[in-house]
């Protein structure tokens, strides 16, 4: 299976890639409209689970997030350092690597890209399983109820559904036109059972 084999220099460089593309998605900025900034990273996320896979997704993810914690400003709105991950922020930044392993898994089953499992691993992943980490974190952090945290989360549904749709359209567009991007197994050729010919004149 192409998510046990060894990591080689290409997947590396691949990982390097979805690390920066993550990066460059908070040049923009954010929306503050409460504790969590509203950010287009997001969506870089989604894409580095469903192109990379699961664990190479993730990886990613653990990359960009360990250089933020050294203190490049790598978050949107220039933030980064160790401070961020005492914030309410971090839940989310946590759940992005969730996110990337639910995504991967989910868009990539049966070995192939389809547009059914492409939105429901982006919907499952890049909404749901961020926002399970995420909320509860805010609700700790800020000293809310949980019931009420989440509640605040829902200003985030409209733009999240939008990012679902942009990463669909790019993931199904780059599968028809290049489908080497997504370095999966190539599925095993169907055995064929060998018919014995039997020659005019044998019994």
């Amino acid at each position: 299976m192409a998510a046990t084999r060894r990591i080689d220099a290409t997947d590396l460089a691949r990982v390097a890639v979805f690390a920066a593309l993550i990066a460059v998605l908070g040049l923009p900025g954010s929306i503050n409209i409460g504790p969590v900034p509203i950010t287009p990273q997001t969506l870089g996320v989604m894409l580095a689970g469903a192109i990379l896979g699961p664990w190479l997704g993730a990886l990613s993810v653990t990359v960009l997030l360990a250089l933020v914690a050294v203190g490049l400003p790598l978050l949107a709105g220039g933030r980064g350092g160790f401070a961020v991950f005492v914030g309410p922020t971090v839940g989310y930044m946590l759940g992005w690597i969730l996110g990337a392993i639910v995504i991967g898994l989910v868009v990539r089953i049966g070995g192939r890209i389809h547009w059914t499992t492409t939105i429901a691993g982006l919907l499952l992943g890049g909404i749901v399983a961020i926002y399970a980490v995420g909320v509860p974190f805010v609700a700790l952090i800020v000293r809310i109820p949980l019931d009420a945290a989440a509640i605040s989360s829902i200003a985030f549904i409209p733009g999240d559904l939008i990012k679902v749709a942009i990463a669909t359209v790019v993931v199904l567009t780059l599968w028809r036109a290049y489908p080497r991007a997504f370095r999966l197994a190539p599925r095993p050729a169907p055995a064929t059972t060998a018919v014995p010919v039997i020659a005019d004149g044998q019994a």
